[in-house]
């Protein structure tokens, strides 16, 4: 694909984010994608598409900031920022999120967003995450926390 197509997929991506479209970010997706961040460190094929379908349709406000983003024939990246409620806590959360990603036919084929888990954890956690968000503890609950909302809603579906 060319460069200008891969960026309109970026484009596409972040765009149905905003409006809480996970099924177009879903579809943004090859059938075999492979998707990793601090709180879901290995996804692969439909469990990614699940992530945002999940992510999208939980209740509260969301924003989310494309802020910068480019693309060659075969990756690209951005810079995005999500405003949140972290529903577990009911605390704010403002995560700002480098990705990277490579493309396989006009899809994403892997997509990894990098965000620092201790700031993330001070916002959401409060003074759990500040005392000990920085703890592969703390991480490892965080994570398997995630993957079991994740298992049941892919259940449901």
């Amino acid at each position: 694909m060319t460069e200008q197509q891969n960026v309109q997929v970026i484009e596409r991506f972040y765009g149905a984010f905003a409006e809480g479209d996970g099924d177009t970010m879903a579809a943004c997706y090859s059938p075999d994608v492979h998707f990793s961040d601090p709180v879901f460190p290995d996804l692969h094929g439909s469990q990614a598409g699940d992530m945002w379908r999940m992510l999208t349709s939980t209740p509260g406000e969301l924003r989310i900031e494309l802020l910068e983003h480019d693309a060659n024939e075969s990756s690209g990246s951005a810079h995005w920022r999500a405003h949140y409620e972290f529903t577990q806590t009911g605390r704010p959360v403002v995560n700002d999120i480098q990705a990277k990603f490579r493309f396989e036919n006009g899809l994403i084929a892997d997509h990894h967003d990098h965000f620092s888990f201790y700031r993330w954890s001070r916002q959401a956690l409060g003074p759990t995450g500040l005392l000990l968000g920085w703890t592969p503890i703390v991480r490892g609950k965080v994570q398997k926390m995630a993957g079991q909302r994740l298992e049941e809603f892919s259940a449901q579906g």
